[in-house]
């Protein structure tokens, strides 16, 4: 079996508790110091909301079946079958992902017994998948607008080119921000299967090339705590590992923590990017370091 590796690049109890401890995972407030209004948050939903229990506490890591559909069937397969229960992060590069999902040799070359995947590098995008929209960005030399899907930064074609297509969307793609999730890959982009990335920080040039299938929207503070390291260079390495990975609907209701995510198709969410402008002199910053707010409750 042929390592994951990117091609660019070759250099339980504790459920319930979370689910018991209301928390609020990001403290920004509205202009006028005014809190964020109850009815500007939404509900992820549970059957798209993947548990993974760390040494340090739980990621959550939302799902969007809607533009990597194969993807996101995977990660939510393997969980269920408990295929990533005491997998080891056996790859984690500081200021760039944490690499994971070998649950059969635990070193970055194997997989699951599962075919593997085509990719899922780009999707269409329907008038129905509202982005709000949150600046531009230079994307291979053209200035592209960027924005939210959900809680998820990606750069989309404007949708009013929708109607000159024959399927009546636009194209668009994730971009690999702090705290997302894609899946690993050899040199041939027909290869994804198990192992995938959670990123500690920003990297454009995987954009495009990796398939993107979920954001984190809890436990962001535990996204670069797994050991820097790759299983094998260094025999004295001991990794972190994801002690189980669970669907959250798959948890009794009791146990399930309940994480919402600010509606990033309102109005609540439209004065939070302009604090964001105020912040840094009536220009927005990079999509990648604005966070869609989150909270646990």
């Amino acid at each position: 079996m042929i390592t994951r590796i990117f091609a660019g690049l070759l250099a339980s109890t504790a459920f319930l508790s979370l689910a018991l401890t209301a928390s609020v995972a990001s403290a920004q407030l509205l202009p006028g110091d005014g809190a964020i209004p109850e009815d500007a948050w939404r509900d992820v939903d549970p059957e798209n909301l993947v548990l993974i229990d760390t040494a340090y506490g739980v990621i959550g890591v939302e799902l969007y079946p809607e533009i990597a559909p194969k993807h996101a069937e995977r990660i939510k397969a393997l969980a269920r079958s408990k295929f990533y229960d005491n997998v080891p992060f056996h790859r984690v590069i500081e200021g760039f992902m944490n690499q994971t999902g070998d649950g059969t040799n635990g070193d970055g070359t194997g997989d699951s017994e599962l075919p593997d995947l085509d990719p899922e590098f780009t999707f269409r995008r329907s008038t129905k998948m509202n982005v709000a929209l949150a600046g531009k960005r230079d994307i291979k030399g053209k200035l592209q607008p960027v924005g939210f899907y959900k809680a998820l930064p990606v750069t989309t074609q404007p949708i009013n080119q929708a109607f000159l297509t024959k399927d009546g969307k636009v194209a668009a793609h994730a971009l690999h921000c702090k705290g997302v999730t894609s899946m690993a890959r050899t040199a041939n982009p027909s290869t994804g299967n198990s192992q995938f990335f959670l990123m500690r920080d920003t990297s454009e040039s995987l954009d495009q090339k990796y398939s993107i299938w979920g954001n984190t929207v809890m436990g962001f503070e535990f996204v670069e705590k797994p050991k820097v390291g790759t299983v094998g260079d260094d025999p004295s390495f001991v990794p972190d590992r994801m002690n189980t990975v669970r669907v959250a609907a798959d948890l009794p209701e009791g146990e399930r923590p309940r994480v919402q995510v600010m509606k990033t198709d309102g109005a609540a969410f439209e004065a939070f990017l302009n604090t964001q402008r105020k912040l840094t002199t009536g220009k927005f910053p990079d999509i990648c370091d604005i966070k869609v707010p989150t909270r646990t409750l």
